[in-house]
């Protein structure tokens, strides 16, 4: 049954150890609504090999497997072969569910050969935005002005100097057949790709934005507020790459950056001047993602 457009069958049970507010929690909730019982996921050292719970207990309704911190989208793959080494003719959905720094860091190179290959996968990165499980340190998706354990703050600054690295323009140089971003806080869109991935055939790449109140310090209870504000201020927009086109899914860039940072402790650092840079920034990349889409789809 579907409920305003959302299954209602649940695969996350009670007995889960995330955090309040934990953004990865709800990313793998929906995840695993659209995709359904049939589906095989497995998950790298990052904050959800913790949640499901020590086993043998777990609070998923579906098979789970562990691997190596940079082996998700190898091991993703070899489950596919093996699926149809076996000649399993029902649909089952395979996929590879990791951190931003197993995907985007220790974990690329797999991921890119993922692709390349071809193998018929979901890779799904829920980004929160810094290496959380293992003490919050600095990943290369770690937004510019943050900090974290690793970049802290100092009497001469310390906070992350970098802008995050586009992990959605990386993929689609790799000519994939479908990428997305999706983000909790609109589920109906998130729902609608989903069922997107799961249909398509090849690698599917999906880009969660995941909140995190323990490493980002806000109260639980604005996590879909944040949600909505960073698509809104266009440092998480919502798009597709699918079949070489760019296509927008919200355009409605209306709120500065200010009233994002400003709910969250990580940032309350940042100077006047700063945050003008990191919203020229944010304007020069939304006007780049637009002349991608009108480009791309002439």
């Amino acid at each position: 049954m579907k409920r305003a457009g959302i299954p209602t069958e649940e695969f996350i049970y009670s007995g889960h150890t995330a955090c309040p507010g934990c953004g990865a929690l709800l990313v793998a909730r929906y995840l695993l609504k659209v995709l359904g019982k049939n589906t095989i996921m497995n998950i790298p050292a990052c904050c959800f090999a913790a949640i499901p719970g020590t086993f043998p207990d777990t609070c998923l309704g579906i098979p789970l497997l562990y691997n190596a911190f940079e082996t998700t989208a190898a091991t993703a793959s070899g489950v596919e072969a093996a699926l149809k080494i076996k000649g399993k003719k029902e649909k089952i959905n395979v996929v590879g569910f990791a951190g931003d720094g197993g995907t985007a860091d220790i974990g690329i190179q797999a991921l890119s050969g993922a692709i390349e290959r071809g193998h018929e996968i979901i890779y799904v990165c829920y980004d929160n935005e810094a290496y959380m499980n293992t003490g919050m340190q600095t990943s290369s998706l770690t937004p510019k002005g943050a900090t974290t354990t690793t970049n802290p703050l100092g009497k001469k600054g310390g906070w992350r100097t970098r802008n995050k690295k586009n992990m959605m323009d990386i993929v689609a140089a790799h000519d994939i057949p479908y990428a997305a971003t999706v983000n909790p806080s609109y589920p109906m869109d998130f729902v609608k790709k989903i069922e997107k991935a799961k249909n398509t055939k090849g690698t599917s790449y999906i880009h969660a934005y995941s909140v995190c109140p323990t490493g980002w310090r806000y109260q639980p209870e604005l996590g879909l507020e944040l949600g909505r504000l960073a698509t809104e201020t266009g440092l998480f927009p919502l798009y597709e790459f699918e079949n070489g086109r760019y296509i927008i899914n919200y355009k409605k860039k209306t709120k500065e950056v200010l009233e994002y940072y400003k709910l969250q402790g990580r940032f309350r650092h940042l100077s006047e001047d700063f945050i003008k840079e990191v919203q020229e920034y944010i304007d020069k990349e939304w006007q780049k993602l637009l002349v991608k889409e009108e480009c791309s789809n002439r």
